[in-house]
């Protein structure tokens, strides 16, 4: 059994889905956490997650945090509160994303902006603010929520995927600066994931997706909270700079 006891934790956009799973399931490994979401209408949902892990067994501290990760000084805020509530960080999960699709020839430059600015600037944003600290103290682990989508591209989501895709080349380069701290960076690249984004695509495209897994079912939040576990665990301390797939063989 993986044990986090004492670890301090930051995951961002857990009010619900994949970001929720990956709390639940360090909090069930001991970590102390922040929740993170980004806007008031999403405090009911990181709400829950924290009763959810409230109602379990164990005494690990819980507390959530709003901050929208595309802001810099929002990102600093949150991993300070992570500094201030529990002593250290030790974990920083960012997961945080959005998607606004449609083919480039009728994308809005404020969709492609966005985009990139809260997938990709908030894994800057976040990462930038816990370095430090992590530095300090010479340990830590980054998890980057990428996505098969990065690796493998897919039509109507130039700006989804170049955000992901740029995670992947921002995951390793960080890797690089900072393993010398006994600091790793990593990233989990999801596939076909049972999510509320997913569930909203129509059902011609999520059949198929589903037709191109070889396992020929979709993937559960939980699936990926796994991933992310065990690259936050002492089991992973010798692997920095990797691109995780939990998608089922897809892009295989």
């Amino acid at each position: 059994m993986i044990e986090l006891t004492g670890k301090a934790a930051v995951v961002t956009g857990s009010s619900r889905g994949i970001g929720a799973a990956i709390a639940r399931k360090l909090a069930d490994a001991g970590a102390d956490l922040v929740l993170n979401h980004s806007r008031a209408a999403s405090r009911n949902g990181a709400e829950a997650v924290a009763e959810s892990i409230a109602s379990r067994e164990g005494d690990n501290r819980v507390i959530i945090s709003q901050a929208d990760v595309s802001q810099a000084d929002q990102a600093q805020k949150l991993i300070q509160s992570c500094l201030h509530e529990f002593g250290s960080i030790d974990i920083l999960v960012n997961n945080a994303g959005i998607t606004r699709d449609t083919l480039l020839m009728r994308m809005k430059e404020e969709d492609w902006h966005a985009t990139l600015s809260v997938n990709l600037g908030g894994t800057f944003n976040c990462s930038k603010a816990a370095v430090l600290p992590m530095m300090k103290q010479r340990s830590g682990r980054i998890i980057n929520l990428s996505s098969i989508i990065g690796l493998i591209g897919n039509a109507g989501q130039t700006n989804y995927a170049a955000s992901k895709a740029g995670i992947v080349g921002f995951t390793k380069s960080l890797a690089r600066e900072v393993a010398g701290r006994n600091i790793t960076v990593n990233a989990v690249a999801p596939g076909f994931i049972a999510t509320e984004m997913t569930g909203g695509m129509p059902d011609k495209i999520k059949k198929e997706m589903l037709d191109r897994v070889p396992l020929q079912r979709t993937g559960e939040p939980e699936d990926v909270a796994e991933a992310v576990l065990f690259l936050a665990s002492g089991r992973a301390s010798y692997i920095t700079g990797e691109v995780l797939k939990v998608t089922g063989g897809l892009g295989m």
